[in-house]
Formats: C-alpha cells, structure tokens, sequence
C-alpha cells in the first residue's frame, strides 16, 4: 500500500463517492483513482466501498474505520513536511488564514503586519468565506489558522479557542428620529426597515434570536456580508443598520449615529480555530499570540494537544 492510494481513497470519500470528482481533484484519471482503491481494498482484504456495478454506492463499517486510519496518516505526513520547512526555513513560508470578510477588514490588518514586521520572509494568503467555509478550509488545510464568530466550535475536527469579545451597533442618519431616544428598545429597532448581515455572518444567528425571544418580526430591508455595504445603504436613506462594533471602532464614521446593542442583542465571541492534530510551525503561534493577549502561544500548544479544551474570557 502506498500514500497514492490512501489519498485516491480519501478524497472520494471527501467527494461524496464521485470518482470523476475525485480524480479531477487530484489531477488525474478517474480509472487510475478506481484501481488504487481496488489495489488498497485487496491488500486489505475488505471492502472500503459498497459498489453497485462500477459506482461507489457507500461506505463500509470497515472502511470507516480504515479511512480513519488514512487520515491519521496523511495529517502526519503533512506534519512531518511542515516540520522540515520550518527548520530549512525558520523564518520564511506561508501563513495561510481563513476567515469572515468583516475579520479581514476590520480585526486582522494590525496583527498581520506586526507578523510581517516580526517576519519579513513570510507570505500571507487571506481566505475569505462564511464561517462554515472557513472551517472547510482548516479541515482541507488550505488554510492553518481560521478566526470567525459562528460555527467554528461545532466542528470536532477543529481545536477552537475564544480569542475576543465583541457587540453589535446600530448605525443610522444622525437626524433620525432614533437618535432622540435615551433609550432604544428592540420594538423601536424592530418598526424600521433595516439592513444587516446575511444569515450565516458575523453574529446573525443571535441578532435573530434575540428579536424572537421578544416574539418581535423586524423588517429585513438589505442583507449584506459585507459591513462597509450595509453602511453605504444607511446612509442613502434605505433603513437603519446593525454592525459590528469592529466596522466602526477603529474606522470611525462621522457621518452616521452609533449606539450599542450589547444589552439587547448579547456579546459575540470571536474564535480562533486550527485543525485538529496539524503541526504549527512557530509564526502561527506568533500570529496567534498577535491576535488577542488571551492567547499564548503555550496555550495554543496545550490546546492542540487536547489540554485545554477553553478558556473564559
């Protein structure tokens, strides 16, 4: 047996047992990624693959246990390869980071340029997706590190940590009726029209659930991923607008009215994900360190080795 097939093996699994998928994934033919399967599976002596005809119909119990094996495997192999790159080359590479369009925006510009700063030879690539993107992206190891506010801790292959809190704001015209209120209430929010983030960003979920607790049914004007297109809209007039506090704290807007939401909306906590088993190399735990001053990088090596399961913040 050999690494070629645990692969092939791998990724039609990955690939919902499509093989014409597979193969075009690891760039070569789909009769090539069936052999090595068949070779794999008579080495072995068991199936991986229920098949009807040439068609992979379903994973096998046995094979369940075998492809968890391979990914033991193949995650070590990518270990040892980056361990090789990091003392040839301790100071130059590649970081890749996957994360929400507001985190690249708002939160990360300051932390990666300390790290370039620290690490002139070191690449970045910026990954930007939904949270569950982000995680596909650590699972996939396109990326090595992975900062987002939903999702990431639902994922038992990722190693997660809470790395800041954070609340949203409202934003409005600075002569909306709004404005004149001491105290703005869900119900007040709840009869404009307003405009926010798409459902799977940037702390949707708890802007939703907090107005159906109060059984409240806001007027979605615009939804949005982005938070400097939500702001564009307040400002034509369109509605009034809920954001992270991140998209007006440090890029401050002289033009709109800002007002916290923390007390009705709740906090969000941002995460820091990597996955589970991989080998850090140092500037990972550096940019970890960079990001929040709750994470350490002997903190993020006990995490990775399933002794720290949280922290609070």
């Amino acid at each position: 047996m050999n690494l070629h097939q645990f692969r092939f093996a791998q990724e039609a699994a990955r690939r919902n047992l499509n093989l014409t998928e597979a193969a075009k994934a690891l760039h070569t033919s789909q009769p090539g990624v069936s052999k090595a399967i068949i070779e794999l599976e008579e080495e072995l002596g068991i199936d991986i693959f229920a098949r009807h005809g040439k068609r992979l119909k379903r994973i096998t119990e046995p094979g369940l246990q075998v492809l968890q094996s391979i990914e033991i495997i193949l995650r070590e192999v990518s270990n040892l390869r980056k361990i090789g790159d990091q003392y040839s080359a301790q100071d130059s590479g590649t970081l890749s980071i996957a994360t929400t369009h507001t985190q690249a925006r708002y939160v990360l510009p300051t932390p990666v340029a300390r790290l370039r700063d620290k690490y002139p030879k070191v690449n970045i690539s910026l990954h930007q997706g939904a949270p569950d993107q982000v995680a596909k992206m650590l699972l996939d190891d396109t990326a090595e590190i992975g900062i987002a506010t939903e999702s990431l801790s639902a994922y038992e292959d990722l190693v997660t940590l809470p790395c800041y809190e954070w609340q949203h704001v409202l934003v409005m015209p600075p002569d909306h009726p709004l404005t004149r209120m001491e105290r703005i209430t869900l119900e007040d929010i709840a009869k404009e029209p307003l405009i926010t983030y798409h459902p799977s960003f940037t702390g949707r979920t708890r802007i939703d659930n907090a107005f159906a607790a109060k059984k409240l049914s806001p007027r979605i004007a615009l939804e949005a991923i982005d938070s400097d297109v939500i702001k564009t809209y307040v400002r034509l007039g369109l509605g009034v607008g809920i954001v992270a506090e991140m998209a007006v704290k440090d890029d401050p807007v002289q033009d709109l009215a800002v007002r916290p939401l923390g007390p009705l909306l709740g906090m969000n906590v941002a995460r820091v994900a990597f996955k589970r088993g991989a080998y850090l190399r140092q500037f990972v735990y550096q940019f970890a360190e960079l990001l929040s001053e709750r994470l350490t990088a002997s903190l993020v090596a006990k995490a990775m080795t399933g002794h720290v399961n949280d922290y609070e913040l």
